[in-house]
């Protein structure tokens, strides 16, 4: 990667942001900042991305992402930042469960990322030959995991395939809606890798894990949520870049990115056909932040930067579907908590429910009447799921409750919202995939990238993205080079912690 810290502090000038998802409008909240001016183009009617607000039955909700991870602290500065600190809102209650083997499990607690410190904290939820075959970790050779590793293979090396079967996969599917053996554990677990590079025992690795984060004594909740919903966030960001002079253009998408021999860069924009797309333009622009999902980039990339473009073309997606149900709540009986979380090895359709009434508070409150629940169907490789209509998905979807939690009540509305190719994916190697692929980009001076593709699923990784791409684009490479080497690890917000 060329560059180096020492042009930090220059000029941006004009800024094109395109994409505005949580990323791009958290970039141009950032380069506004920097003396920056700013447009945004987006392609669809809307901004926010895979964060959706809307409501059902009357009730506000979150048909996109709905949890924050607050232990980092990208997100949530964000949100006050915008004006949100008084409706950011921890969860009602942290109490999960597990559907599996047939029954309603409490969700474990003392694990990371479903990888258990000793055998007994998993008691209950394997079998106890699942629970003999952790013990063995401690006399297994070491387990040499080279530069990746899959998560799921190197887990069940030490620790036996339930562990990932019965903890790991439901937990990991949740964040990427991937397949455990398939991601990658240098990208999606970073914290587990770095301890099993110095560690022959796994589970000594993770009590090691354990007893840092306890002497660090972290206060204050895992998760927060946002009264109205998280999707209220990038409608607030959006309503201060605009405040403060940048220019949000939506239904304008960017057809062409080329650079200058002048410098700086050229961008195309708008004449997609479509009624109410905005008539086509031509901006000129000193830096370009392009924060759109990778199969979008690289399209926008292959004139300049055909190695980049490559590389992000090769970066695969997984489709999944939310539905959404609201009922009376003089109808319904729940089990106590927040939801459940479903291996897919049982066989169910459903891989979670969300008991967002339970969960929100302020769901509740705004709504003693109701009582609102989603599941999610689809992951990586189960496309098959996705082809049926709406109506299908819901049944299935209550099928499932019904004998999870014994609800056979029919809801008062239901909402489907299909997120087709939501959720990038990190296999083994996909470090190595991102830095080169910074390494190509890196010799376009005024040119970054961010999103969920590279460094992280979750709203604060995007946001710490967001970030690096504004120093990179004020000629400042340190934050894009730390985030390269140590991504933001992503959690469930069903784990229990």
């Amino acid at each position: 990667m060329s560059g180096s810290g020492t042009e930090a502090g220059r000029d941006a000038g004009h800024v094109v942001v395109i994409g505005a998802g949580v990323a791009g409008l958290a970039a141009a909240h950032g380069l506004l900042d920097r003396g920056a001016r700013v447009t945004v183009l987006e392609a669809s009617d809307r901004v926010g991305g895979k964060l959706l607000p809307g409501e059902i039955a009357g009730a506000r909700v979150d048909f996109g992402a709905e949890s924050i991870l607050a232990r980092r602290p990208e997100a949530v500065a964000l949100a006050r930042e915008v004006g949100l600190a008084g409706r950011l809102q921890p969860p009602a209650t942290a109490t999960a469960s597990l559907w599996t083997r047939g029954a309603l499990r409490p969700m474990p607690k003392g694990h990371v990322m479903g990888v258990p410190g000793t055998a007994s904290a998993l008691a209950g939820v394997l079998s106890e030959e699942g629970l003999a075959r952790i013990e063995r970790d401690a006399d297994l050779p070491r387990t040499e995991i080279g530069d990746d590793v899959a998560v799921g293979e190197y887990v069940a090396a030490r620790l036996g395939r339930e562990v990932v079967d019965r903890l790991v996969e439901p937990l990991l599917g949740g964040v990427y809606a991937g397949d455990a053996y398939r991601i990658s554990m240098r990208s999606a677990v970073p914290q587990l890798f770095e301890v099993a590079r110095t560690h022959t025992s796994l589970t000594e690795a993770v009590r090691g894990i354990q007893e840092r984060a306890a002497a660090v004594q972290q206060t204050g909740p895992v998760f927060m949520g946002i009264e109205g919903g998280v999707g209220q966030l990038p409608l607030a960001v959006a309503e201060s870049v605009r405040a403060r002079g940048a220019e949000i253009l939506t239904r304008t998408p960017v057809t062409e990115l080329r650079r200058r021999a002048s410098g700086g860069w050229r961008v195309v924009a708008g004449g997609g056909g479509g009624a109410g797309d905005a008539a086509p333009r031509v901006l000129h622009a000193d830096a370009v932040v392009v924060a759109v999902p990778a199969p979008a980039a690289a399209g926008l990339l292959r004139a300049e930067a055909p190695e980049a473009a490559t590389e992000l073309g090769a970066v695969e997606y997984a489709s999944m579907a939310l539905v959404t149900l609201a009922y009376r709540r003089a109808d319904v009986t729940l089990p106590e908590g927040s939801g459940f979380l479903v291996p897919p090895v049982d066989g169910r359709t459903i891989k979670a429910s969300t008991f967002a009434s339970q969960k929100w508070g302020w769901i509740a409150d705004e709504n003693p009447d109701l009582l609102v629940l989603r599941t999610s169907v689809g992951r990586y490789g189960e496309t098959a799921i996705l082809e049926h209509d709406d109506a299908h998905l819901v049944e299935v979807s209550r099928t499932d409750l019904r004998e999870a939690t014994g609800l056979t009540a029919a809801p008062l509305e239901t909402r489907v919202t299909r997120w087709d190719d939501g959720l990038p994916q990190y296999p083994v190697g996909h470090h190595a995939r991102v830095a080169r692929l910074r390494e190509h980009l890196g010799k376009l001076p005024g040119l970054a990238v961010c999103g969920a593709a590279y460094d992280g699923v979750g709203i604060p990784a995007c946001v710490a993205s967001a970030a690096a791409a504004v120093d990179q684009i004020h000629g400042d490479l340190r934050a894009v080079r730390h985030l390269t080497a140590h991504p933001v690890q992503s959690l469930h917000g069903g784990a229990g912690e």
